[in-house]
């Protein structure tokens, strides 16, 4: 087709060829929606479709800038068409044959979902790596789906036949530094708007999308196949570490030696409390003085004079710790017991799985559950994992703005979201505006990178130490004021607080800096009724411990699937912690911490005694060959269910 000489006939004509592209993706959408409608049509609405349909764009506009990259940079490369017919020919060739074979991957796809589930991801290639028959049955299911081939044909034929080619009428004009200049700075204009495009946005709060975040507009996770595509499902999972399933153990020995499935006992007592569980970003244990009696002396104080006080009330663990050093993997480790191996959680094809979590756990016993974080709607994929995980409502930037009896947007922090101690009024307020009993729960921001503090308390919370130790002060300050609000609240005594963070963060003591040390995170359980003894147990914990614990104090009654246990009901000498860190697996368990690197213990070490992990005792400690079997039977059980969906106590 032909369109109107003028200057912009190249960007004009290439932005027409990218909607182009758009259409067929939402046409491949319906496709693949309808070639399994028994799958999705029971509890598919007009507004779940809409909403599905609204974040396909999303994750349609990624995979397009993705693959259209090389024909977006031949359009608008200021070379001039007077001379150079060849190179719009090109252009067009690569347009249609790229674009072709999206259209291709999105309609097997649509075969492929009913044996898998999901879109595929590039394990398909490992997956089928060593079979010598995939020709053949390509073949069958082509003639199966004779229909699907006869759409992919039509799609790629109307590609190349609706193409807007930038071919003036009449006599062409010669080349000028008009057009060249005109050229050059629209694409320098392209190139950051394809990254936005890409990335999923462009603010600071919006990290490159992952297959994950299309649960934030799926009910379930198999609704999420429709709101993705497979071009973007591949391109997020190639050349990504993938979970790989050793074998160990058979499977019978390796259940007897460890499960994730908890069988709660049925003469449980049962307490229909509250649950409040506190995710503070970065809140190490390194800077909560109630953990640090013995360093510096006996003389180190902390920065958390409120937490510190609050733990003479609670239970807390001399040897608790994070599963993960990102703030991704906090979530999934707090809410739903999965630690952190290889790759985040959130960022693995896994993340598509039927998960469990506390909040979907208690859905069954009739609780309301609401997740807060004071970020943009959509921030690091928690509105999404809170949404699979069986959260009933969100609360974010958006619905603190919308609610008049706060600040608004004035209390954004300028970079990622709103202050702490507005958003934690805020949180408090609206709890007691719930049914009980309810369970919810906060993730923080304000200690994080850049480490600022509003106006009001620069100098209050002056530079010391660390330039993160105002930050946690002044969030120690937002949660005391916190507490002084829901004391007033009718739903305060009949609840249960958690309070742990996501990771840890700077350091400015060696303990802390080790390999073990940078996973302490602290892990504190309140009960303002008195019912929990307080005091520090002399025992491993970790955040994973968080959801099992939670479920045995309400006599939780129904199976579910978490890899920690209930530190309540766990005698100190079971209690372990485990985590990942470049490679190495990490397993804490009585006096003595075991490194493993998927094959042969690295390292031992009693890391009670000897703090900074200096005497390596590896095959000469009694306890190595039992903690290597436990270990080795944690890994298999984890990377079997990540790759079979077995998250869920119903899944076997």
């Amino acid at each position: 087709m032909n369109v109107k000489r003028s200057l912009w006939a190249v960007p004009l004509c290439t932005v027409l060829n990218l909607a182009l592209v758009y259409a067929v993706y939402e046409i491949c959408r319906f496709v693949y929606l309808f070639e399994n409608w028994s799958t999705f049509s029971g509890a598919l609405t007009w507004g779940t479709l809409a909403e599905m349909l609204k974040g396909g764009w999303m994750f349609d506009t990624s995979a397009i800038l993705y693959t259209n990259a090389l024909y977006i940079l031949l359009m608008m490369f200021p070379i001039h068409y007077k001379e150079t017919d060849w190179w719009q020919r090109t252009a067009r060739g690569v347009f249609v044959v790229v674009n072709g074979l999206c259209v291709a991957m999105n309609l097997a796809d649509a075969v492929y979902f009913q044996y898998t589930g999901r879109r595929t991801t590039v394990t398909v290639f490992s997956e089928f790596s060593n079979e010598g028959n995939l020709l053949g049955i390509f073949g069958v299911e082509v003639l199966r789906h004779w229909y699907l081939f006869f759409i992919g044909i039509v799609l790629i034929y109307g590609l190349w036949r609706l193409y807007f080619r930038p071919q003036p009428g009449g006599k062409r004009p010669a080349p000028s530094l008009r057009y060249y200049g005109a050229h050059t700075l629209l694409l320098l204009a392209a190139v950051p708007l394809c990254v936005f495009g890409m990335r999923g946005g462009a603010t600071t709060a919006v990290r490159p999308i992952t297959i994950s975040n299309a649960n934030q507009y799926a009910d379930r996770p198999q609704e999420a196949a429709v709101v993705l595509n497979t071009p973007f499902s591949l391109i997020r999972t190639f050349d990504k570490p993938v979970f790989t399933v050793p074998d160990y153990y058979a499977e019978a020995e390796l259940a007897r030696i460890y499960t994730p499935v908890h069988l709660p006992a049925d003469t449980a007592a049962v307490r229909r409390k509250n649950v409040v569980v506190f995710i503070i970003e970065s809140f190490g244990r390194e800077y909560i003085g109630g953990y640090n009696h013995w360093l510096d002396g006996g003389k180190y104080k902390g920065y958390t004079p409120f937490v510190d006080s609050l733990m003479q009330h609670s239970v807390s663990y001399r040897y608790s710790y994070c599963n993960g050093r990102k703030s991704i993997d906090g979530m999934p480790s707090i809410l739903s017991g999965i630690p952190m191996f290889i790759e985040p959680f959130f960022l693995t094809p896994a993340s598509m799985n039927d998960v469990s979590g506390i909040a979907g756990e208690l859905k069954h016993e009739g609780y309301y559950s609401a997740f807060f974080h004071g970020a943009e709607n959509g921030s690091m994929g928690f509105q999404a994992y809170a949404r699979t995980t069986g959260f009933t409502s969100y609360f974010g930037r958006t619905e603190y703005n919308a609610d008049k009896r706060f600040g608004g947007d004035k209390d954004f922090d300028g970079t990622w979201a709103i202050w702490d101690e507005p958003f934690l009024q805020f949180y408090a307020t609206k709890m007691g505006e719930f049914k009980q009993p309810f369970m919810t729960a906060v993730f923080t921001a304000s200690s994080h990178h850049p480490y600022t503090v509003p106006e009001q308390y620069k100098d209050r919370y002056p530079e010391e130490g660390l330039v993160i130790h105002k930050c946690i002060r002044y969030t120690d300050n937002a949660l005391r004021r916190f507490f002084a609000t829901a004391k007033q609240q009718p739903w305060y005594k009949n609840t249960l607080f958690v309070i742990t963070s996501d990771h840890t963060n700077l350091s400015d003591h060696a303990y802390y800096q080790t390999d073990l040390g940078g996973f302490c995170s602290p892990v504190i359980f309140f009960d303002p009724s008195g019912e929990l003894q307080p005091g520090m147990r002399d025992a491993i914990a970790q955040q994973i411990d968080i959801m099992p614990t939670v479920l045995g104090y309400l006599g939780y009654k129904r199976p579910y699937v978490a890899f920690g246990v209930d530190l309540f009901n766990t005698p100190p000498g079971d209690t372990w912690a485990v985590n990942y860190t470049n490679g190495i697996y990490q397993y804490v368990k009585g006096n003595y911490l075991l490194q493993f690197d998927g094959r042969q213990t690295k390292a031992v070490y009693r890391f009670r005694t000897d703090l900074l992990l200096k005497q390596n005792l590896a095959g000469h400690v009694p306890e190595q060959a039992q903690m290597e079997r436990e270990l080795k039977a944690i890994i298999q059980q984890y990377m079997t269910r990540m790759t079979k969906n077995q998250l869920t106590a119903g899944a076997h």
